[in-house]
């Protein structure tokens, strides 16, 4: 077995969700989940499929979110993972919901828009996704000044009130 790192390959802002499934059938039950959940919504959407002709499986409403899913997919090459890019000014925290509700979803491993890596075990037959790493480790401690500001940014971006 040989342990390899992939890093997700993205512009800055944009976050990305990344899962595993079962079944094919996820491809076109997360597109209706997003276009219901969040209506206009711009992502692109691959997933590897694990068995049979074994190809990155996609969909999606934007060229470059899909062109995005498509080519860190590949990257990955994990078998029944699944990566979802969303488009500039869509966060995770607007479709994890919908989401958690598509049945074929086993796992969520990682909604981010920061620089992550992902750590994988191939075998030789096939690969599986042991973990992330997503962004860097903390430098100290929240102070009076941090909490101030995180709940200022908080109702500033309107996910929080008053």
């Amino acid at each position: 077995m040989e342990l390899l790192t992939v890093s997700i390959e993205k512009p800055e802002e944009i976050n990305f969700i990344l899962g595993q499934t079962h079944f094919i059938k996820t491809v076109e039950d997360i597109h209706e989940a997003l276009i219901s959940s969040v209506p206009g919504i711009k992502f692109g959407l691959a997933f590897c499929e694990a068995s049979g002709d074994c190809l990155v499986r996609w969909t999606g409403t934007d060229d470059e979110m899909i062109s995005l899913a498509q080519k860190n997919a590949l990257a990955i090459g994990a078998g029944h993972c699944f990566i979802l890019f969303l488009g500039a000014g869509y966060y995770p925290i607007n479709v994890l919901p919908a989401l958690r509700n598509v049945p074929e979803i086993c796992h969520i491993i990682c909604a981010s828009a920061n620089p992550t890596q992902i750590i994988l075990a191939d075998t030789g037959e096939g690969r599986g996704i042991l973990g992330v790493v997503d962004g860097a480790k903390p430098k100290g401690i929240e102070g009076e000044e941090g909490i101030a500001w995180r709940k200022s940014f908080l109702r500033k971006i309107g996910y929080k009130l008053g």
